[in-house]
């Protein structure tokens, strides 16, 4: 089993949270995990992406080429199109529908949406507005999770004991308030 997967946004949305998750639940699984990240920016609101490659078998790199990518799960709309020429003819884009309009020339957001339905394989979804319902409001980026576990091969008990153990420092009400943020991109996924 291999699983090559982008994950993109923008500074502050949580894409590192989310590999964080993702990787404790694979390395629960016993597999390999090689991960490469950008995040330089990310306090400007610049683009951030990671590099996830999850494999029962050894990984040798841990960039994954273009056009071999099986999921770009996206935070951020636009970021979503930036890294297709990395996914494979048979890959998922997941994206929130929200966009984080931090340039002066955000592209319309219904070409973008367009853009992303043209994706054979696609999931678009307002996370920020399901969050906010599920009152997980700074949870956008679990709702991501949730509505990608399927596609990421795991079950979702995997990724609420990830939850638990990692935001168990932040007390039982930012777990809570993830594992409904979960819950509900589950739903959707």
């Amino acid at each position: 089993m291999k699983k090559d997967i982008i994950l993109a946004g923008v500074g502050g949305q949580g894409i590192l949270t989310i590999a964080t998750l993702i990787g404790y639940a694979a390395l629960k699984r016993g597999w390999n995990l090689k991960q490469a990240e950008v995040h330089g920016m990310s306090q400007r609101g610049g683009d951030v992406q990671s590099h996830l490659r999850l494999s029962d078998e050894p990984i040798w790199s841990d960039l994954i080429p273009f056009g071999k990518a099986d999921i770009i799960l996206s935070v951020e709309p636009m970021e979503a199109l930036r890294y297709l020429p990395y996914l494979s003819d048979e890959g998922w884009v997941i994206t929130n529908s929200t966009p984080f309009n931090n340039i002066a020339k955000y592209p319309e957001i219904a070409d973008i949406h367009n853009r992303v339905k043209e994706i054979k394989n696609h999931i678009l979804i307002d996370a920020d507005s399901i969050a906010k319902e599920v009152k997980a409001n700074r949870s956008m980026n679990i709702v991501m999770l949730g509505a990608a576990t399927k596609q990421l091969g795991f079950e979702p008990d995997e990724l609420k004991e990830a939850i638990k153990t990692i935001f168990s420092k932040k007390g039982d009400v930012i777990v809570e308030a993830n594992l409904r943020a979960l819950e509900a991109g589950l739903q959707l996924g």
